[in-house]
């Protein structure tokens, strides 16, 4: 009887231990997921908090100023086109919106460049490096607005700029960056509401007219505010 009793004492006790056992884990579980839980909850707050934080102004210190970039086609690490104003694009106005393929008399046709704003008489840069080929008239029977053609032959893309008064000759050989000209203003032949603005058509090797955004993309850098006196 006595060894029966003492089994059975033992089996209590470790019945009694289980037990035991199973409510420390439980416990155990309830304070670690406490603080999850609140990890959790948190994480939506905190990545608002990112967010908003990429969303607000540059400080009063700091301002953020348009940059373009060309791509490097070639692979020689240097930009292979650029910006001729340096401006942002023409934006919708009484004439119409300067991107590319815009529609263009009631939609009879489509916007075949693209139109970077500019000021009258401003200098205006080569978009690409190669040769003038061309110096023409934008518009027949107008002597005053003008266009400059620059051809590559190793990057196989040729490029016109128009509304330019130029300062280059037939077969000069140019760089990409290198003045070519000022601007013409656009005040006279569109009165009433049209951005002054120059007019880029990139062409490739199939003679085809491209975005020429594709090439010369935009980006804002940040730079320290003028201080005021």
């Amino acid at each position: 009887m006595a060894g029966r009793a003492s089994a059975g004492a033992r089996v209590a006790k470790g019945k009694a231990f289980v037990a035991a056992a199973l409510l420390l884990a439980v416990a155990g579980t309830a304070t670690l997921a406490a603080p999850m839980a609140h990890q959790i909850g948190g994480a939506r707050p905190r990545l608002a908090r990112i967010v908003e934080a990429g969303r607000r102004p540059v400080s009063a210190t700091t301002v953020e100023r348009l940059v373009w970039q060309g791509v490097d086609v070639d692979g020689d690490g240097q930009p292979d086109f650029a910006n001729p104003t340096g401006h942002d694009t023409r934006k919708t106005d009484a004439y119409g919106c300067g991107e590319f393929g815009a529609s263009r008399d009631g939609g009879a046709r489509r916007h075949e460049g693209v139109d970077f704003m500019a000021d009258a008489d401003q200098p205006l840069v080569a978009p690409i490096s190669g040769y003038v080929t061309k110096i023409g008239f934008a518009y027949p029977g107008d002597n005053l607005l003008k266009f400059v053609e620059i051809s590559n032959p190793a990057l196989r893309y040729t490029a016109r700029v128009f509304y330019i008064d130029p300062q280059v000759t037939l077969g000069q050989a140019v760089r990409v960056g290198q003045p070519i000209g000022v601007h013409h203003t656009l005040e006279q032949k569109y009165p009433g509401g049209m951005t002054d603005h120059v007019h880029l058509e990139i062409i490739d090797d199939h003679g085809v007219r491209i975005d020429a955004t594709r090439v010369i993309a935009a980006r804002y850098e940040a730079e320290p505010a003028a201080a005021k006196g």
